[in-house]
């Protein structure tokens, strides 16, 4: 088995390239034009077919090895960035105001071109990868519309994989999930309509600001009340928008916010509470309430044989002690979630932090750490020696 790619060596330096000017020059959902024409480019150059324009700006290149015939499996990375201004003043910041790689998506993509650079000069498998590079996962549902446009029937793939940076883990370790990675989410819009009037006439209206008030209380009892304290749920109340004077009672008051969980159950039991409890909240107090919920990612969910892989071959890169098995997942979101729906696979955190620059994910002073490219190009090359064998 060949060596993991060395820290600082040529194929580093260029990484660290790809890296930056992918950073510099960030484009959101489905407008990754200039992203995915080097990207295209690149594995052109290596002799790979590559197939474009699948979901909008999604890319997928096919890497055959030299041993035959074997497994099919997929390896994904995200290409969008955040509609979001960054603050830092290092020479490859954004030059696009408003837009800013906020996420690591474009080391996501730089890690998984590092490895299809080296498995095209170093094919000694058995099988056929295929590189997916996808848009639009920032609340765009990019690995949908991928799916939609054939991602899994225009090509035999097996089984996939995917990787997200994570600060809170340093860098050199890897997290692996025999289940549940990250949460589902939903969105929901609650209007509360009531009967508008003079503030120092309260009788004679009936309040939706009042009305609000006890249902943002009532919410709080949809995950503390009904979900088993040994399961996950969120519902947070992220925006309220009513009333335009200080001496006017509005007519209606709008709600927003969102829904997370870690299995389908609970997702499904709480649109039916919170529906239930927005309803009747209202008509207590002789308003009406209209509640609008849109599904949006389901939960990332590994399948444990596929979770068990990924696993294998982070350790081969870096031991026992710096392989994490089923730690706590998040309750933030990813639509590599809809990929595994498809086909049993696995989403694996690789370590980004422990630097002291380190930032959050979605942060705007958040910058990859481009020590972990060859690692993570590394840990992409190893599956696929490990599998494709």
């Amino acid at each position: 088995m060949t060596q993991p790619i060395a820290l600082n060596s040529a194929l580093h330096q260029t990484m660290q390239t790809w890296r930056r000017d992918i950073h510099q020059h960030p484009e959101t959902a489905y407008e990754e034009f200039r992203t995915s024409e080097k990207v295209a480019q690149q594995l052109k150059a290596l002799g790979l077919e590559v197939h474009e324009h699948i979901g909008g700006t999604g890319i997928v290149a096919i890497l055959q090895g030299s041993q035959g015939t074997g497994r099919h499996i997929g390896l994904r990375a995200d290409m969008d960035a955040l509609p979001l201004t960054e603050l830092n003043t290092f020479a490859h910041k954004s030059c696009h105001e408003g837009k800013m790689h906020g996420c690591g998506h474009d080391g996501h993509t730089t890690m998984l071109l590092g490895a299809a650079t080296y498995l095209a000069e170093h094919n000694d498998f058995k099988g056929t990868v295929y590189f997916i590079f996808q848009p639009a996962e920032e609340g765009f549902a990019g690995a949908k519309r991928m799916i939609e446009e054939g991602l899994f029937t225009r090509f035999p793939i097996e089984e996939v994989y995917g990787m997200h940076n994570w600060p809170d883990l340093p860098a050199g370790q890897f997290a692996i999930h025999a289940g549940a990675v990250m949460a589902s989410t939903d969105s929901f819009y609650i209007t509360i309509t009531g009967k508008g009037g003079h503030a120092a006439m309260p009788d004679g209206v009936v309040d939706p600001i009042v009305v609000a008030g006890q249902l943002i209380l009532a919410m709080q009892t949809v995950v503390s009340r009904n979900l088993s304290p040994l399961h996950n749920g969120v519902v947070s109340i992220t925006q309220i928008h009513g009333g335009s004077a200080i001496n006017i009672i509005p007519e209606d008051v709008k709600l927003c916010g969102t829904i997370r969980t870690l299995a389908e159950q609970q997702r499904t039991l709480i649109k039916e509470r919170l529906a239930h409890i927005v309803t009747q909240t209202a008509q207590t107090f002789g308003a009406q309430a209209d509640l609008t919920i849109k599904s949006l990612y389901p939960v990332t969910q590994n399948t444990e044989q596929e979770a068990e892989y990924c696993y294998e071959a982070a350790k081969s890169l870096v031991g026992d002690s710096n392989t994490l098995w089923n730690p706590l997942p998040s309750m933030a979101a990813e639509d590599f979630s809809f990929m595994l729906q498809q086909r049993p696979g696995a989403y694996i955190w690789i370590g980004n932090g422990g630097t002291t620059h380190t930032r959050p994910l979605h942060n705007p002073y958040y910058d990859f750490n481009d020590a972990i490219l060859p690692l993570g190009a590394s840990f992409w090359v190893r599956l696929v020696q490990e599998r494709c064998t």
